[in-house]
């Protein structure tokens, strides 16, 4: 055992490719002194295998919503669905993973159409939200800051943050997190290293985004949540810092977003 304390805050893991072994997977990250993971949401579907997945380990939390890759799946009762699932397990902590991908898929249109209806729940219940956001910073810059002139503008975080150190000022000067994964461990990810390097310490946290994204030295590899441990030491060399620091401050972070504590 480790007396570091680790949070995974983005990781699926009801996919098909963790069902042999799941119990080997939990046993792993257990080792290793991850404490809490946070099991994110893609698609509604989901939910009755996360209300599952999250009762049998007590260290997973979840989200519920929908990625911006299935947003044509966003009908009216959508919203309520999200909703009554929320307010119904005090194990969900965000709303997400939503978004916009303009990298995928070019439905931009109703890709917003189901973006503003979750934006607008978590402001409306008090939640963060999980946002996924690939080629796409500016216009979803755009959103937020249209919603925090309103002061509607939700807490959340920029997950598997793969974008470039302006555009991340531009999510911290709305008050959001970053979220780095194993993209901060690939050789070649300057612009990443750089915004690891410059994020505050107080406003970013680390994820492994298993299954996908495993981290150097297991690139090829199905990633998992014990994983996140090769993310925070990139982090922490990058940062001229050391592992125990790394660790404390984005579990102390993800704290903060998430409220874990509050669960009861």
């Amino acid at each position: 055992m480790t007396d570091i304390e680790l949070i995974d805050s983005h990781c699926h893991l009801i996919f098909e490719n963790f069902e042999e072994d799941l119990e080997e997977v939990v046993s792993r990250w257990r080792s290793i002194g991850v404490k809490k993971l946070l099991h994110a949401c893609c698609d509604l579907s989901e939910i009755p295998k996360l209300q599952k997945i999250s009762r049998k380990f007590n260290e997973i939390f979840y989200s519920v919503g929908l990625h911006p890759l299935e947003a044509n799946k966003w009908v009216v009762h959508s919203k309520s669905i999200l909703k009554n699932a929320a307010q119904g397990d005090s194990r969900v902590v965000a709303i997400g993973e939503l978004g916009l991908d303009f990298f995928k898929s070019d439905n931009a249109k109703k890709q917003i159409d189901a973006l503003l209806p979750q934006m607008h729940l978590a402001y409306e219940l008090g939640l963060p939200v999980i946002i996924h956001c690939r080629e796409a910073a500016k216009e979803m810059i755009r959103i937020c800051n249209t919603l925090s002139k309103r002061g509607q503008c939700p807490k959340g975080v920029l997950h598997c943050w793969s974008g470039t150190p302006d555009e991340m000022k531009q999510f911290l000067d709305l008050g959001f997190y970053i979220s780095f994964s194993g993209i901060v461990t690939f050789p070649k990810a300057y612009e990443i290293h750089e915004c690891a390097r410059i994020v505050p310490s107080d406003r970013y946290l680390i994820e492994t985004d298993a299954p996908f994204l495993a981290p150097v030295p297991y690139r090829g590899k199905r990633n998992e949540p014990a994983f996140v441990e090769s993310v925070a030491k990139s982090i922490a060399s990058l940062r001229s810092s050391e592992l125990k620091n790394i660790a404390k401050e984005s579990y102390r972070n993800a704290e903060d977003l998430f409220k874990f504590d509050l669960i009861k």
